[in-house]
């Protein structure tokens, strides 16, 4: 296994365990106001779903797709829309690492005015935004005492997935 598998592997299924702790959550502690980045654990979940699909489409140069089941704090459509956004995000990553196209670049039309970016530096940027975001939330999820949340590392993640 190479490094982007790892670092894909543990991105994917870490942050589906973290969305599975969320679960057995009421509505109103998803939406409770917390120290996150984004004031609540459905805004947070909401802000990393959008992260990944705005970044994918920027790099496939395809207009934004919408997301708007995104919106609600339903933990199932959180985690189907997880699975969908980020194996899209990791099927173009692949491409790219199979090509060696890391120092290729795309035009970022969000920026104002418009700028190149390469697609090393923003497959290295989804996966640390997420890891910073999914921290938040591991912290977030222990501080209300929610029962099993992962502790996140790399190295746990690869004892589990080596036993699987």
């Amino acid at each position: 296994m190479d490094l982007l598998d790892r670092l894909l592997g543990h991105d994917d299924l870490t942050t589906q365990q973290v969305l599975g702790c969320c679960r057995s959550l009421p509505c109103e502690l998803l939406l409770q106001p917390l120290a996150l980045g984004h004031a609540t654990i459905a805004g947070t979940v909401r802000h990393m779903l959008q992260n990944v699909q705005i970044w994918t489409d920027l790099m496939a140069e395809r207009p934004q797709q919408m997301m708007v089941a995104w919106s609600n704090t339903d933990v199932e459509c959180w985690c189907t829309a997880w699975q969908q956004t980020y194996m899209g995000f990791a099927v173009f990553a692949l491409q790219v690492a199979d090509a060696d196209r890391w120092d290729d670049s795309y035009l970022d039309i969000l920026d104002d005015p418009p700028k190149r970016k390469t697609f090393g530096g923003t497959i290295a940027h989804v996966i640390t935004h997420n890891m910073h975001h999914r921290g938040e939330l591991i912290r977030a999820l222990k501080h209300i005492g929610v029962a099993d949340v992962p502790e996140g590392d790399v190295l746990s993640w690869e004892t589990r997935h080596g036993e699987e």
